[in-house]
């Protein structure tokens, strides 16, 4: 039983109106704490906060969910302490859906040394690639990863029993499974050996996953969402995503919960993003949610749209704007920039949104005299832009109008310059 009093399973998910010659589709995602209309652009709150930003803020700004990261809420305060407050949303005070990622990103990315990116672009193949030659700080082996702290250097083991018992205490309505994240730099080798450990993982997330639910079913249910890789190559994402369908569905006859949804993880190439996650579409099942995990540029959301993409988190418009950069319908521009010292006009004149009040030349200010407010209300602003992208990209579906809609976004984003 939830604490708003209302049992769910499992968050399902109800397709509403298609979008014609494409993938895209409106719909509704049900978790025990509120339903989610789709697509919807979820922000990022790695450490149960969206950088410095109230959650109240955020979710007056029309933010339906929140996603938080495991790995780091594993290493700072704790699950156990999240558990104790109630959960994640408890926490936080964020009476919305949450999601939690597995850590699967933050063990390999932080542990090679990445820190925040990972190799994007294909290059010469090498499975031992660190950021600057730095010392990698993870280990896989095919029972899980063997890592040292980036906050201390301490030593830590994920396994997918681990990350499942992890997710549960930290309480979000959907979490997902523990895989191996492999970047673009790895060989074709490895990448196939890693998509047979991410699926062996996932049959024990899947059995552990079912015992917690049982265990802790004085909680609210949980779904576990499956993660899908497979780097560049249209057989192995689509395999992947075979693979784990057919593990939930036999979960299922086996008296599991299966998966509720599915992740689309991994690097993609920018130019190959509609590709990808058409390829791992084409072996979904139509009625279950999908999730894409990392991409917050306005090309790529109308691309994901198209290919049936339900929700995507980014940290980019957070963490763009703590260094100025501001979103507009007519291209994103930098704060900071001498011309905007006496600009009074708002951030956009055209969203309308708590930082409508405040000119571009009082952020200027704030962020040349280096004032915490400046990247509070730059941060508002940026989720409010993609937030609001999102909501009008739904309802243009909706209405019949989303080629026109998504047409002249693209053209005054990308082709303007009067920010």
């Amino acid at each position: 039983m939830s604490s708003t009093g209302t049992e769910v399973a499992d968050p399902a998910y109800t397709v509403g109106t298609t979008l014609p010659g494409t993938r895209g589709r409106t719909g509704v995602i049900q978790t025990p704490h509120g339903a989610i209309q789709t697509p919807a652009f979820v922000p990022v709150g790695t450490k149960a906060t969206v950088k410095t930003v109230l959650p109240e803020s955020v979710s007056e700004l029309g933010a339906q969910a929140v996603l938080a990261n495991a790995y780091h809420l594993y290493l700072q305060p704790g699950p156990e302490i999240i558990d104790q407050a109630g959960g994640l949303g408890a926490f936080m005070n964020w009476s919305g859906p949450t999601y939690t990622d597995s850590g699967g990103f933050q063990v390999m990315s932080l542990g090679a040394g990445f820190k925040k990116v990972i190799a994007m672009e294909v290059g010469n193949p090498d499975d031992e690639l660190t950021a600057n030659g730095k010392e990698r700080l993870s280990r896989v082996d095919d029972d899980g990863v063997t890592f040292k702290s980036h906050l201390d250097g301490s030593a830590h083991r994920f396994t997918p029993e681990v990350s499942m018992q992890i997710q549960h205490q930290l309480g979000a309505d959907i979490i997902f499974a523990f895989d191996e994240l492999t970047s673009l730099m790895n060989t074709r080798v490895y990448q196939k050996n890693s998509l047979e450990r991410t699926r062996q993982w996932a049959i024990r997330c899947l059995a552990e996953h079912n015992r917690l639910s049982v265990e802790r079913a004085h909680r609210p249910q949980q779904a576990l969402w499956g993660v899908i890789q497979g780097a560049q190559y249209e057989d192995l994402r689509r395999k992947a995503s075979r693979d784990l369908v057919a593990l939930s569905e036999a979960d299922r006859e086996a008296g599991g919960k299966g998966f509720g949804g599915y992740g689309i993880g991994g690097a993609l190439e920018k130019h190959n993003l509609g590709r990808i996650v058409g390829w791992v579409n084409d072996e979904l099942p139509e009625d279950a949610p999908k999730h894409l995990l990392g991409i917050s540029e306005p090309d790529d959301i109308f691309t994901a749209i198209e290919n049936g993409v339900d929700t995507f988190d980014c940290v980019s418009p957070t963490r763009v704007a703590r260094n100025g950069a501001i979103y507009s319908l007519d291209g994103r521009y930098n704060i900071t920039n001498a011309k905007y010292r006496n600009d009074f006009r708002q951030l956009d004149p055209e969203i309308e949104n708590y930082t409508s009040q405040y000119s571009r030349a009082y952020l200027h200010h704030l962020f040349k005299a280096k004032e915490g407010l400046g990247p509070t209300l730059a941060t508002l602003h940026n989720v409010s832009f993609i937030v609001t992208l999102v909501d009008r990209a739904r309802q243009a579906i909706e209405n019949g109008t989303y080629i026109e809609y998504r047409d002249e976004f693209l053209r005054r984003y990308y082709g303007s310059t009067r920010a």
